[in-house]
């Protein structure tokens, strides 16, 4: 469904150099009479097949950073040409943490020895410029986006929105001076020492002392989840309320806990900010730079709600808003194949497949002609959406429209492969166009 007042269409001339944007109808002619040709899906751009140069406007590119939504808004004048939000994948600590863990216990079965691997990450780490892969993945993804829309407009003047945290200040608000170089573990050997002394010797949850009574430092927020070893995140706990039992879901230690942890300050996303500046700063030093506090009184004097698109079409430097398109494109970053080496404990179906040499023996890539993440059209219907999964061998896919829903057809979320007919081939992002509700922006 084409909307009356859309996002525009990037719009490169014969030479591959940017023009002004334009509306969705007339890039719909010039592909429909050959004139022109898709050369970018995301965000979507086509290309003449004869010569223009065209006249160009002034355009601006507002820019929110984000650890993990980035918002992007295209202006001219007082008009938003394009809105977008792009949101990056979360889970990429999570598989490499497990995919460690089964090569480690790998080591120690009667299986083929494979070597450990440390020394190849020293180079990385001598200049300074090495990230763990988790933020690097979304450090890199932040600058190749912005890249990508600097790529297809006419001159545009960059404006981004960065963070700057003083950590120190946010765990202790009255800190000053040569506090800052004195830390919370200043006259004590260790964290442990100073954990034990704060909390007088004492379990947190049953409140046992004295004499006989053994106890544990133990992590509020854990550090599989993004926990440090920060005093604040550490509390005493007696041998006999840390049990296994105690850390299932149901026990008092886990009821208790997952209370502090609601309470207990995280500094992960203020550590990526912090990061991230630097690397955006480097990466385009002629941007012009703002922080938060000022997109917010921008977005509040041209009544814009809260939102990473909104407020990047605050940070661009419009002078006021007299015209938005009434969808923004949603952009998600899709898992299209699952790359662990092995299963520690096979699904259904799946026992062979851990002795098999095949790497991806476990994963459905493809059947029948599409594989994960293409864009179908449903015949004899409207339906559209990418390939999420597969049923019975490949005789059924789930579809997804873009948005986390299920494309439902007679009431179910599975369609048979034959009614889907390719409409293109994907890699590993899928895109949405959403319609803003008009009470958002009362």
């Amino acid at each position: 469904m084409e909307y009356e007042n859309a996002n525009r269409v990037f719009l490169l001339n014969k030479d591959g150099k940017p023009l002004m944007p334009c509306r969705p109808r007339k890039a719909r002619l010039l592909l429909k009479s050959g004139k022109a040709f898709v050369v970018k899906k995301y965000p979507f751009t086509i290309q003449l097949k004869y010569g223009s140069y065209g006249y160009k406007q002034k355009v601006s590119l507002g820019v929110d950073t984000g650890q993990r939504h980035i918002g992007f808004a295209v202006t001219s004048q007082d008009k938003v040409l394009h809105q977008s939000e792009v949101e990056l994948r979360q889970d990429v600590h999570k598989n490499l943490s497990t995919r460690r863990i089964y090569r480690r216990s790998r080591r120690n079965r009667k299986t083929r020895y494979r070597q450990a691997r440390f020394l190849h990450r020293i180079h990385g780490k001598r200049d300074g410029l090495w990230l763990p892969p988790s933020v690097k993945d979304k450090v890199n993804h932040n600058i190749a986006w912005i890249k990508c829309y600097l790529a297809v407009l006419p001159n545009p003047d960059l404006h981004i929105e960065v963070g700057k945290f003083d950590m120190a200040k946010m765990v202790n608000p009255a800190i000053s001076g040569g506090q800052y170089q004195e830390g919370s573990l200043k006259d004590w050997k260790n964290y442990e020492y100073y954990v034990l002394a704060r909390d007088e010797y004492t379990c947190q949850l049953c409140h046992k002392h004295g004499e006989g009574v053994k106890l544990v430092v133990h992590h509020i927020v854990y550090r599989s989840q993004g926990g440090t070893d920060r005093v604040d995140n550490l509390i005493t706990l007696c041998t006999s309320c840390h049990t296994t039992k105690n850390h299932q879901p149901g026990g008092k230690l886990y009821k208790w806990m997952k209370a502090k942890k609601k309470v207990t300050k995280q500094l992960k996303g203020a550590t990526f900010m912090n990061i991230l500046r630097k690397r955006i700063m480097t990466a385009f030093p002629e941007a012009s730079y703002q922080y938060g506090y000022q997109t917010f009184f921008e977005r509040k004097k041209f009544n814009l709600p809260k939102g990473h698109f909104t407020d990047a079409i605050a940070i661009s430097g419009i002078k006021s808003v007299g015209q938005m398109p009434e969808t923004v494109a949603m952009i998600s970053q899709f898992r299209k194949k699952k790359r662990s080496l092995h299963e520690a404990t096979a699904r259904k179906g799946r026992k062979e497949a851990n002795r098999t040499s095949k790497r991806n023996a476990k994963n459905t890539k493809y059947a029948r002609g599409l594989w994960l993440n293409d864009y179908v059209h449903v015949i004899g219907t409207n339906l559209r959406g990418y390939v999420q999964s597969y049923l019975s061998k490949g005789a059924y896919v789930r579809l997804s429209d873009g948005l986390g829903n299920y494309v439902i057809k007679d009431g179910k979320n599975y369609i048979s492969t034959k009614l889907c007919k390719l409409i293109t081939h994907n890699g590993n992002w899928q895109k949405a166009e959403q319609k803003l509700l008009l009470y958002e922006f009362k």
